[in-house]
């Protein structure tokens, strides 16, 4: 064996285990939504976060990888591969099999994030629907224009945008490909499928639905913020040799400043705006520091990351807020300010602390350029395909259950089980 395939094997076996990571952030998914919400409905929230990883992993084998990596990241979508994957030749030298596996959790992630807002709520068949969507074309195409090599990303001269900003769109890991892509789609999905029950008064004024465990839902974002390990220094695809060691372990720094400055700014917040820290807000101000950092954990400092994780989980209080009481969306997890609103900020700030590109290092607006156009563009992606895929599933088929079934909870009526006996 020589230096080079050791070095291969070494890239393939810590790719693999960054996919292990990203894919136990299902479980985590699974138990912050469940933990948030009631007990009646805990049997059909376990159940679809098994649901998206059985779909996404199926269609994106068969599918979701062409039009994600097919035709040298050309035109709007690459072509469907149909479960033949050799049209896809790494170039590092990682098995395609490898590859497949690590953007497949990837995939499904961002059809999860979609489940929270609309819990409580939603038929199963409905949901299957959508979530074969998102995992079919919804990512995969986004996916393209960026991670696949395509028009947002590509650097080289005479591109489309090097030519307008100079620079391209960055991404590392996912603030704006894979957070902000499914909190923009769960906000459509609340908006389109309606509030709870009994979730407004006749006056419109928001009354509290307390999720049934705060236990699951802390064991949850333990899970999510360890599973964040493989998901952000596991894009770096690669551990061996001295700048892949040392890429790897600041973007694991990074990643954890982030999160922690997230939960500490939510909990401050809370503290002096409601008069008590609050244990629920601080939860999702972790993952608010832990989605901001996603996009550039690679390029920023230190401090840097320090502050994004800040402004995010400052901003999750007073999002969440808005969303619930101002514009009347229920989302029973906050996936939209968590995923959306902070994916989007964190992917904006990336232009404003990327030590080499950004502009509070003296590099100019280009790059922050580039940013607020890639996020923009992505999401309005995002938002348009979730408006034709919720309001025509609610036009042509319905998305809510009966009045009786919410009231008395999904899984007896969905599922004919219940998670607690």
């Amino acid at each position: 064996m020589t230096i080079q395939d050791l070095g291969i094997s070494l890239d393939t076996v810590w790719m693999l285990l960054a996919a292990m990571l990203v894919f136990f952030m299902q479980p985590g998914f699974a138990l912050c939504e469940a933990g948030f919400t009631r007990s009646k409905n805990t049997a059909n929230i376990l159940f679809k976060n098994f649901v998206d990883f059985m779909i996404g992993s199926l269609l994106f084998w068969f599918v979701g990888f062409g039009i994600m990596f097919g035709s040298d990241g050309q035109g709007f979508m690459g072509m469907p591969n149909f479960g033949d994957l050799s049209f896809y030749k790494n170039a590092a030298g990682l098995p395609t099999e490898g590859f497949l596996i690590f953007e497949t959790v990837f995939c499904a992630t961002s059809a999860t994030i979609v489940s929270g807002a609309m819990a409580e709520r939603t038929k199963f068949n409905i949901y299957v629907v959508y979530s074969f969507v998102i995992s079919l074309l919804i990512y995969p195409i986004e996916g393209h224009w960026t991670w696949g090599g395509g028009w947002l990303c590509n650097s080289e001269a005479g591109s489309f945008m090097m030519n307008t900003f100079g620079s391209a769109f960055h991404d590392f890991a996912g603030s704006a490909v894979v957070h902000s892509v499914g909190g923009v789609l769960a906000f459509i999905g609340a908006i389109a499928l309606g509030p709870r029950l009994g979730k407004y008064d006749k006056n419109g004024k928001s009354r509290a639905i307390p999720g049934h465990s705060l236990s699951l839902a802390a064991l949850g974002v333990f899970i999510l913020w360890f599973g964040w390990f493989g998901f952000n220094p596991g894009s770096q695809l690669a551990a061996s040799g001295e700048s892949n060691r040392i890429a790897i372990s600041h973007v694991f720094l990074t990643t954890n400043l982030a999160a922690v400055a997230g939960g500490l700014a939510t909990m401050f917040t809370t503290w002096i705006k409601y008069g008590k820290p609050s244990l629920s807000l601080t939860l999702n101000g972790i993952l608010a520091g832990l989605v901001g950092i996603t996009a550039g954990c690679d390029a920023v400092s230190p401090l840097g990351a320090t502050i994004i994780g800040a402004v995010c989980g400052f901003v999750l209080v007073f999002s969440i807020e808005f969303i619930d009481k101002k514009l009347h969306i229920d989302d029973p997890v906050g996936a939209s300010s968590v995923h959306g609103v902070c994916g989007i900020l964190g992917t904006i700030m990336t232009g404003l602390f990327s030590v080499g590109s950004g502009l509070f290092y003296g590099h100019g607006v280009g790059f922050l350029g580039a940013q607020v156009f890639g996020i923009l563009v992505i999401d309005l992606w995002a938002a348009a395909t979730g408006c034709i895929l919720f309001f025509g599933i609610k036009k042509l088929f319905g998305l809510r259950v009966t009045k009786r079934i919410e009231e008395e909870g999904l899984d007896i009526y969905e599922h004919g089980e219940t998670a607690y006996n």
